[in-house]
């Protein structure tokens, strides 16, 4: 899949990629770079998952996200659930 990047990426082969690029990623690379908040989307483009993924390429003085702050998403189960 063809994604564009928002932020800079080194992959598993050790390519720098830059902000800004066409890259072409597998469906589980996709999910760890959706998860970072480092793919952008175009307008009117949904994720495979139903779910829009949307990030902000302005400048602005809005902090980036903590990358230990983010959950695994609206449609995970509660983490006290376990089911046997």
């Amino acid at each position: 899949m063809q994604v564009r990047l928002s932020a800079s990426w080194t992959d598993p082969g050790g390519t720098l990629w830059a902000p800004g690029d066409t890259i072409d990623v597998d469906a589980v690379t996709l999910a760890e770079l959706e998860e970072q908040g480092m793919v952008e989307e175009p307008e009117g483009q949904s994720g495979g998952s139903g779910e829009t993924t949307t990030t902000s390429s302005s400048t602005s003085t809005a902090k980036p996200t903590d990358p230990k702050k983010i959950g695994p998403g609206p449609g995970a189960p509660p983490a006290d659930s376990e089911e046997n």
